[in-house]
């Protein structure tokens, strides 16, 4: 069969069923909401119709449209073969002979290499968790909350009591929330029926949101770390500008939905303070009543089932909603400085189709290891083995990490890491600077 103008599928003839081959720059064509294509091992996938069906969200899939997937299809998938199942019926051909198996002049070698790295991991059990770590961080969340109840039963609801309690329960949220960031990776279990199972009842159950919006959110962030219109993490709503280039354009156009030169100032009024409190939980209730995601519901309101009937008998029903906002509002300080310091001072912008090594670590950087800091952050100070290994427990980050190191060198990747007060301070000296930007270009462009 020729190559380029194929459409796909079979040319059988008496000699028997040949696949078609196709070059890059027809495969990059179908990049369109109604046409897409995508490549994994030199094999050829029309995944148009299958994106509606895709268990991962259609968005992720659909953002590598037009590309070579294959490091993404082996980052997000732990059981290979019972995926390449799903594969078989969507295989439409494979790269001509005399195409390059990466798109774009990408570096081969290095994603070779970043491929051998990966089965290097494997060889090492790296991918294998440690039940022993997993049931002991479950057993420290419920034991925060257990403390959290006996604080007010033995010693009452005074204000020493209630302070204690609130720092128990926002501790046991916080962790709660790293703790389903494994679930929800498939980073524990073998199977991914129980790791589907655990997410549910962790972020559902332990913390009254859902898997399904978590999951079909979070993977995106995945894919395609930092880039605009495909990360819904930077997705600011015209709240903020951020990196280098959307400042300036935003200042071009004459776009002031706020002053955003002032922006790394009020940042700490509507950031951290309402993200969880008031964004996450609304989107998340209109995401699960909208969608119909009657299970993802039912295993929210059973979080809140169970925190009234705890403290209603202590606080009553408006003091229990009291509590229950004060909880969040200091998590979410917790959460955004720790999720943000890791992205935001980093490269910002639009696609630019790099390898998947050279994707992560542009939007990704690591915090230093300590125990606390591990613990803090539940591993994602090292938050570029994670991007690299999305399915890999957190407690073998530290084994990988040498390695990457040593091959982000050997290709001028930058790696870097810092200490926890620079990766908060840098948070808001990135979005002074985007802020500054806008302003220059708003000012005299």
């Amino acid at each position: 069969m020729g190559m380029g103008g194929q459409t796909g599928g079979e040319g059988c003839s008496s000699g028997g069923c040949v696949k078609s081959q196709y070059s890059w720059e027809e495969i990059q064509k179908h990049n369109l909401r109604t046409d897409k294509w995508l490549v994994i091992e030199r094999k050829v996938y029309n995944i148009t119709q299958w994106v509606k069906r895709h268990p991962g969200g259609l968005r992720v899939i659909g953002h590598f449209a037009g590309e070579d997937a294959t490091d993404a299809f082996h980052a997000f998938h732990p059981d290979k073969q019972f995926v390449k199942k799903f594969l078989k019926p969507l295989y439409i051909g494979d790269l001509a002979e005399n195409e390059p198996s990466q798109d774009r002049g990408k570096d081969v070698q290095q994603v070779e290499d970043f491929r051998e790295l990966r089965r290097t991991a494997e060889d090492m059990g790296l991918f294998n968790a440690s039940p022993v770590f997993f049931t002991l961080y479950l057993s420290h969340i419920l034991f925060l909350e257990y403390l959290a109840w006996s604080t007010l039963f033995y010693l009452g609801t005074g204000w020493i009591p209630t302070l204690i309690t609130i720092l128990l329960l926002t501790t046991s949220q916080a962790q709660a929330g790293w703790l389903q960031h494994d679930f929800g990776h498939l980073s524990v279990f073998k199977k991914s029926k129980f790791n589907h199972l655990l997410h549910k009842f962790i972020i559902g159950h332990l913390k009254g949101a859902s898997a399904n919006w978590w999951n079909h959110r979070h993977f995106q962030h995945h894919a395609k770390p930092n880039i605009f219109k495909k990360d819904p993490d930077v997705n600011m709503v015209h709240i903020f500008v951020l990196g280098e280039t959307q400042p300036v354009e935003y200042g071009k156009k004459k776009m002031k939905y706020l002053p955003y030169n002032h922006q790394h100032q009020y940042f700490f009024l509507i950031g951290p303070p309402l993200l969880i409190p008031v964004y996450f939980t609304i989107q998340i209730m209109k995401t699960m009543i909208t969608r119909k995601d009657w299970v993802d519901l039912a295993w929210s309101l059973s979080y809140y089932t169970r925190f009234f009937t705890t403290f209603v008998p202590f606080f009553g029903v408006w003091g229990s909603v009291a509590l229950l906002t004060i909880v969040r509002f200091i998590e979410s300080h917790w959460f955004v400085w720790v999720t943000q310091m890791n992205h935001i001072p980093m490269e910002i912008d639009h696609e630019k189709y790099r390898d998947w090594l050279s994707s992560q670590l542009a939007a990704t950087c690591n915090i230093e290891q300590s125990f606390f800091n591990d613990w803090f952050s539940g591993h994602l100070n090292f938050q570029i083995e994670h991007h690299l290994f999305p399915t890999m427990p957190r407690h073998n980050y530290w084994k990988i990490a040498p390695l990457v190191r040593s091959l982000c060198s050997k290709y001028n990747v930058n790696y870097e890491e810092k200490s926890l007060y620079n990766g908060f301070r840098d948070v808001i000296r990135s979005l002074q600077k985007s802020g500054e930007l806008w302003l220059d270009a708003y000012l005299h462009k």
